[in-house]
């Protein structure tokens, strides 16, 4: 299903090359606004049909590549400041054809590697990723987007940092790394697959660092 695009859109906007990443910098400021404002810039990542942010603030992107394929995945590396939730923001940037050409459409098939660095100053226990459509809104289990709901026996979920993994898909579609643990400092790798059977131009993926209660 082809989803229009909101008005204004261009899906050349972030352009990009198969496999390479290319930084754009949006300000969120008019450019009149003093120069110390700027400090605080929103970052966008393009690379394969998607582009990746970290304007909802509390993380950094520090590198995106890939065309979202098993061969060639959408490598994403991230530092994290604090142990509390994060939201990355993903957009379409090329045309929305379900099932094209991965790179030249956003298909809504996206093998995904994430590598995140604790820089929170305190060890995760726990690592869990959620999917939404709607931000803060729980992603259900018949909009199409999940964790690749339809494999009953995933093979393509993995860390470098954590043996076992859960998925629930409803009342939220939700990913939880567990039996392991991230020390300060270090990083961690999270690779899964993200499957939209009705590509949106725009959806989130939750991220939240657990850390000991007791």
């Amino acid at each position: 299903m082809r989803i229009p695009g909101p008005a204004g859109f261009s899906s050349t906007r972030f352009p990009s090359t198969p496999g390479r990443a290319c930084r754009a910098f949006l300000s969120a400021l008019p450019l009149l606004a003093p120069v110390h404002a700027f400090a605080d810039e929103v970052k966008v990542w393009a690379t394969g049909a998607y582009s990746f942010s970290d304007e909802l603030g509390g993380f950094e992107i520090t590198g995106a590549s890939g065309t979202g394929t098993k061969d060639d995945p959408l490598v994403i590396t991230e530092e994290l400041n604090s142990a509390t939730p994060v939201t990355l923001t993903i957009r379409a940037t090329k045309p929305i054809q379900a099932f094209g050409k991965a790179g030249e459409f956003a298909n809504g098939i996206m093998y995904l590697r994430l590598d995140v660095l604790n820089n929170s100053g305190q060890a995760w226990i726990e690592f869990q990723f959620e999917l939404q459509e709607v931000l803060n809104q729980p992603s259900v289990f018949g909009d199409g987007l999940s964790f690749d709901q339809r494999n009953k026996t995933p093979d393509n979920i993995w860390s470098s940092n954590f043996a076992d993994f859960d998925r629930d898909f409803e009342l939220y579609d939700r990913l939880l790394f567990k039996n392991g643990k991230v020390d300060p400092l270090k990083t961690a790798r999270f690779e899964f697959l993200i499957t939209d059977y009705t590509p949106r131009w725009t959806f989130y993926l939750v991220q939240d660092p657990r850390i000991p209660t007791g």
